[in-house]
Formats: C-alpha cells, structure tokens, sequence
C-alpha cells in the first residue's frame, strides 16, 4: 500500500514511521528540535506552497526525510484506513 502525500509525492505505507500534525505537535519543544534538526541535515522536503498541516516521517534507505504536506494529519490517516478497508475488502473475495 502506499499513501498520497501531496502533490505528485506518493510514499510505501510500510517506510512510515510518524505522522505529526504541525498545528499540535510544534508546541512541544523537542518536536520543534527534531524539525529544526532534521532540516539543517538536509532531511526535509516541503511538498507545499499553502500553510503546512502535517510532517511525515519516512524511512529512506537507511536514513529518513520529512516531508511537509498541505495535507491534514487526520485526511492521511484516514486515507490510510480506507486503504486498508478496501484492502481487506479484496481478500474477503478471493
């Protein structure tokens, strides 16, 4: 399964390890480090011209990257559910 993140970024369900909603999560001082962290190494990639909604971590190789999306933590989630759902749809008929 893969998911949508915004404009032509589409990523393997399994290389996801967090989904932050940037509204919430960059209240916490140690997120705020990681993003700022992760973006002097060169580790993330902004997929948006609108105000940013969520930051996806994603495993690549043996390193990571941030992307920032236009696109709501809970639109991903969802999205990720319903994948499943039709998934497990599939394999009921076979």
């Amino acid at each position: 399964m893969f998911l949508h993140l915004g404009r032509d970024v589409i990523v393997p369900e399994k290389d996801i390890i967090s989904v932050f909603d940037m509204d919430t999560a960059t209240w916490s001082r140690h997120t705020r480090k990681y993003l700022s962290a992760a973006e002097r190494a060169g580790k993330v990639l902004v997929i948006t011209d609108d105000l940013p909604k969520s930051a996806v971590v994603c495993k690549e190789g043996t390193d990571f990257v941030v992307y920032i999306s236009q696109i709501s933590s809970r639109t991903l989630l969802k999205r990720l559910e319903e994948g499943a759902d039709a998934l497990s749809q599939i394999e009921l008929f076979e």
